[in-house]
């Protein structure tokens, strides 16, 4: 498939999922960018790459977290003492 037969299906997939057409394009844009730097990063096929991010991005969208995204989420801050200065 072309690049930009792909960014177009890319688009068109995120617009689906609900983003307007302009980000839909960024969106896609992203996720062609990113495909080629974890296929770098973890010496993978480029497709196997977008694979895991589509499966992010839908899983995400869904309100779950994919299984095989393995961030650590960030801890909560702490919580501010109530201000007891104002009457």
């Amino acid at each position: 498939m072309s690049m930009e037969g792909e960014f177009e299906m890319l688009a068109k997939l995120c617009a689906g999922l609900g983003a307007d057409a302009g980000r839909a394009r960024t969106m896609a844009d992203q996720l062609m960018k990113r495909a080629d730097q974890i296929a770098t990063e973890r010496n993978i096929p480029r497709e196997e790459a977008m694979r895991y991010l589509l499966e992010v991005l839908t899983q995400g969208r869904a309100g779950s977290i994919a299984p095989s995204y393995d961030r650590v989420r960030p801890p909560m801050p702490p919580e501010s003492p109530p201000d007891r200065t104002r009457p």
